[in-house]
């Protein structure tokens, strides 16, 4: 006989358990399927141990620039094996933590491979054993995984996606990476940080393609100054790896090709979706153009008691983003009335260095919309805090509406502006104006105080600028 449930998740990541929670929180008999480690991509593979790494690389930084901060430090080094093994303990500290949840929340786990059989049926294999299970709702959170160059198969040795990334076999010496998203900026950050030669290419015309146009030059400078080389509308025709490194064949704007070696490579083009042989082409659940699943604002596909969510849905692909639609989907399932996903509210992070956020709308994009919009711009320079700091590089830009006021949109680059920007975020989302943000008193001294500032700027009001 099936284990019956009144919900069954297909997907552990970020996504995946906190719907099984937020299921669980309501009263609903809840299962959860993972074929790897709880926590997903992002737990185990990506947000967080990613972040360990640039932690390190961020304290080996300032060792290395000690002398500004009047302390000294004599031949600062790392120890490779020791900087990953400590990223992965925190992965798995934190594996643990949602296993504990689970048992917490009294959330049945299968492990194993999960496939929908039937409206309402799901089978786990395992081991050559399978498990039989049945709800009238199953959400789908099965997340996504980095997408290969056909001309580039990741090896693992050579070749790498953000994976090998984070476990490399070696330290590169010479470091091409592919692509200028988030991934592929923090990973240049973190390697050239550790002391690698590092070239980043990048197809479209700027860096950081989503973010703010005045974002991706800043940025653009700033890796620059860093010792990176940056080069925008130029892709990569071929790669040829050996066993002592790759040579890549690089097309810049002009036409001209040049042939180049690097000791390794990062591939950072994007995801493809974990839609294959889970039984969605039988539902007929949809597809989109990209192959991702179509879902409404409430996490719905087109077939009735299913779900999708985080990564194998539409993006923005983010875990935040993620574990809100898991909340959402859940909520609804339980006869809820949450409010709908507002895509426009959910902040963007790259915890490169500098870090980079923003949340809403482009001066660019606002504009498009028919906007007529005031922007207020306040440097990091201008702030105490930043200053005694010695991360006096960055600003804050605010985008209003000048006919109501509405925030827009903001985007920072600087220190600890992936912490700043959940302030704007809040603000969104209670529909705020510049009136309630400049009568707010921000604290002194603090980083958070160009944030008035660059509002107080925007309506011709600022204070130390």
């Amino acid at each position: 006989m099936a284990d019956t449930f009144d919900l069954i998740i297909l997907g552990s990541g970020p996504g995946g358990y906190v719907a099984a929670i937020r299921a669980a929180q309501l009263g609903l008999k809840t299962a959860i399927v993972e074929r790897d480690n709880l926590g997903g991509i992002c737990l185990n593979w990506g947000c967080i141990p990613t972040k360990a790494l640039l932690r390190t690389s961020e304290i080996f930084h300032y060792m290395k620039n000690a002398a500004n901060y009047g302390l000294s430090v004599e031949k600062p080094a790392f120890d490779l094996e020791k900087v990953i093994k400590r990223s992965r303990d925190v992965a798995k500290q934190l594996n643990q933590g949602v296993t504990g949840l689970m048992r917490k929340n009294k959330i049945t786990v299968y492990f194993g491979d999960g496939k929908i059989t039937a409206k309402g049926k799901l089978s786990v294999e395992k081991d050559g054993k399978t498990s039989e299970l049945e709800a009238k709702n199953i959400i789908i959170a099965t997340g996504a995984r980095a997408r290969d160059l056909p001309f580039a198969k990741a090896d693992g040795q050579r070749i790498w996606t953000y994976r090998t990334a984070m476990t490399p076999p070696e330290m590169p010496t010479k470091l091409l990476v592919i692509g200028s998203g988030a991934i592929g900026i923090e990973f240049a950050s973190f390697y050239n940080d550790m002391g690698a030669e590092v070239n980043v290419v990048e197809m479209l015309d700027r860096i950081l393609p989503v973010e703010d146009v005045e974002i991706s030059e800043f940025m653009t400078k700033a890796l620059t100054k860093q010792g990176m080389k940056i080069r925008a509308s130029t892709g990569v025709q071929k790669i040829t790896a050996s066993a002592t490194g790759i040579t890549a064949e690089i097309k810049a704007k002009d036409g001209t090709v040049t042939t180049e070696d690097y000791s390794h490579v990062i591939v950072a083009v994007g995801i493809v979706p974990n839609v294959e042989n889970i039984g969605l082409e039988a539902l007929g659940v949809e597809p989109d153009k990209r192959g991702h699943i179509k879902t409404d604002e409430f996490c719905r596909t087109n077939v009735e008691g299913i779900y999708a969510i985080g990564d194998v849905a539409d993006g923005p692909w983010l875990a935040h983003k993620a574990s809100h639609e898991g909340i959402i989907a859940a909520e609804l399932i339980a006869g809820g009335h949450p409010h709908p996903m507002n895509r426009g509210n959910i902040p963007g992070c790259t915890y490169c260095h500098p870090q980079v956020a923003s949340v809403g709308m482009t001066e660019a994009k606002a504009k498009e919309a028919g906007y007529k919009v005031k922007v207020g711009k306040f440097p990091f320079i201008g702030n105490g805090k930043a200053i005694a700091l010695g991360e006096a590089e960055g600003f804050v830009k605010t985008v209003f509406d000048e006919a109501t006021g509405e925030l827009l949109g903001a985007h920072m680059v600087g220190a600890e502006v992936t912490e700043l920007i959940q302030g704007y975020t809040i603000g969104r989302t209670l529909e705020t104006t510049e009136a309630e943000l400049i009568e707010t008193v921000f604290p002194h001294p603090t980083l958070s105080e160009m944030m008035h500032e660059s509002v107080l700027m925007a309506y011709g009001r600022v204070i130390h600028y």
